[in-house]
């Protein structure tokens, strides 16, 4: 009997320190690869009044197409087309929608739609994050973020459509491309 229980303690130590070792390992690996939590930006009680009731358009919810006017059809040469951080186009009228914003929000969240989809940056004065990118229906979405600058890219059938946010040695910048 004595010999029974030596078996049973060597049993439940050995599996004690596998478990312990398993656990340890998994929760070295898992934690050096989390995600942080998304930042949460605060939404402030003027920019929610001055709203209404009509919601802004959000990646779970589309704008709505004008039926009457139909988009110039592009020509086959590349075009590119830039806006300053404040979202005013330059020349001719783009084929995306200008940004929104929340005014009084600590960075300046705007999104950006364009034939493929939309982008959403929070914008400070020297630098800028991507908070969504949401391809529409049928587009392809890739994604490049580097220390100065994030691309963001809808693909279908050979047409592209990128937005790109640069912000180095100036302030935060978005300009479209569509090819």
């Amino acid at each position: 009997m004595h010999r029974g229980l030596v078996h049973a303690m060597a049993w439940s130590l050995s599996t004690g320190a596998a478990v312990t070792l398993s656990w340890w390992g998994v929760h070295t690996v898992m934690s050096g690869t989390a995600y942080d939590r998304p930042r949460a930006l605060p939404i402030s009680a003027d920019a929610a009044t001055t709203q209404g009731a009509r919601p802004q358009a959000s990646s779970t919810q589309r704008q709505p197409s004008p039926t009457a006017s139909k988009p110039a059809t592009p020509d086959k040469s590349p075009k590119s087309s830039a806006t300053a951080s404040a979202g005013k186009p330059s020349g001719t009228k783009p084929p995306y929608s200008q940004p929104s914003s929340s005014p009084s929000a600590p960075g300046n969240v705007k999104g950006y739609t364009v034939d493929g989809g939309r982008v959403v940056f929070d914008i400070a004065k020297t630098w800028a994050e991507l908070v969504s990118a949401t391809p529409d229906a049928g587009w392809q979405m890739q994604v490049w973020k580097q220390p100065e600058w994030i691309r963001v890219t809808f693909t279908r059938d050979g047409k592209e459509s990128s937005v790109f946010c640069t912000w180095n040695g100036h302030p935060p910048m978005v300009q479209f491309d569509e090819r």
